[in-house]
C-alpha cells in the first residue's frame, strides 16, 4: 500500500532529525515527488541525494525565501499538496533575560515563516482547485514550557493557533491543517542543544532516557509515521487537530 504515491510534498527542515524522518517516511509510502528545504546546504544536499528528492536552501525566518521555495517546489512538481513545517530555532531565553533580538528571531523562524509558507501553499491550492494537507510540527511547550524556553514556547504557541485558525478558514477549500506537539525528542539537534546550553557530556542521552516513564525519549521515526498519516489520504477529513505526542500528560500532577 502506497498512500503517498501521488503526493507532491514539501518538507521544511527536511535535512536532519524529525524533518528527515518524515521525508523518509513519505518516500517509504510511495512519494516520488519531494522537495526538502533547510538552512544547512551540505546536510540538505546529502539528504536529498539519499531520498531522491530536490533540495532548496532556505532560512525559515526569511519570508521572501520561504515563499520562493513554495513557488519553486510547485513549479518543479506541478503542485504542492502536502506541506510539513519541521524546521525551528530553539535558542534559550527566559522572561528575565530574553532580548528583543532573540524574540524577533524566534517568532520569525517558528511562527512567521511557517505562516507564510502555509499561506502560499493554500493560495496555490485554492487557485488550482486541488486539495492539500499541512502538518505543523509543534511542541509540548505550547502548554507552558520550561522557564528557559520562554520565546520558543511563545513562538510554538503562536503556530498552534495558526494551525487551528487556518484549519477553520481553509476547510471549505479542502485544505486540511493539523499539528503535532512533540515531547522531548532524541535528535542530532537536541544533542547539540544539550551540549551547547546545558553542559551535557557523552552518555547524557542514556541517563536522560533511564528517567523517562517508557525508558526512552520520543523517537523521530514514531512521530514521522503520524505526520505521514496526517499528510495522506488515509486521515480523511481530519483537520484542526493537534496531537500531544509525549509520555508526560499535560495537566497531570504527581500522585
Amino acid at each position: 500500500m502506497n498512500p503517498h504515491e501521488k503526493t507532491c510534498a514539501l518538507v521544511f527542515g527536511g535535512s536532519q532529525g524529525l524533518g528527515l524522518a518524515i521525508a523518509q517516511r513519505l518516500v517509504a509510502e510511495g512519494c516520488t515527488n519531494l522537495v526538502i528545504a533547510a538552512r544547512d546546504i551540505a546536510k540538505g544536499e546529502a539528504a536529498a541525494k539519499q531520498l531522491g528528492a530536490t533540495f532548496i536552501p532556505c532560512d525559515l525566518a526569511d519570508v521572501a525565501q520561504v515563499v520562493a521555495v513554495v513557488d519553486q517546489a510547485a513549479a518543479r512538481m506541478g503542485r504542492v499538496d502536502a506541506l510539513c513545517i519541521a524546521g525551528a530555532t530553539t535558542d534559550r531565553g527566559s522572561v528575565l533575560d530574553t532580548t528583543p533580538q532573540i524574540w524577533d528571531q524566534m517568532i520569525a523562524a517558528n511562527a512567521k515563516g511557517p505562516f507564510f509558507a502555509l499561506q502560499r501553499v493554500a493560495q496555490l491550492a485554492k487557485a488550482s482547485k486541488h486539495p492539500a494537507s499541512v502538518v505543523n510540527i509543534l511542541s509540548m511547550v505550547v502548554h507552558c514550557g520550561q522557564s528557559f524556553l520562554a520565546p520558543y514556547s511563545a513562538s510554538k504557541a503562536a503556530l498552534a493557533n495558526v494551525t487551528k485558525n487556518a484549519a477553520n478558514a481553509l476547510r471549505g477549500d479542502r485544505i486540511r491543517v493539523n499539528g503535532i506537539n512533540c515531547g522531548w525528542m532524541d535528535t542530532p539537534g537536541e544533542d547539540s542543544v544539550q551540549r551547547r546550553y546545558h553542559g551535557a557530556q557523552d552518555g547524557w542521552l542514556a541517563a536522560a532516557e533511564a528517567k523517562q516513564p517508557f525508558g526512552m525519549l520520543v523517537k523521530p521515526d514514531n512521530v514521522a509515521q503520524l505526520a505521514a498519516y496526517m499528510l495522506g489520504p488515509n486521515s480523511g477529513v481530519m483537520t484542526g487537530s493537534i496531537v500531544d505526542f509525549d509520555q508526560n500528560v499535560s495537566g497531570a500532577y504527581p500522585e
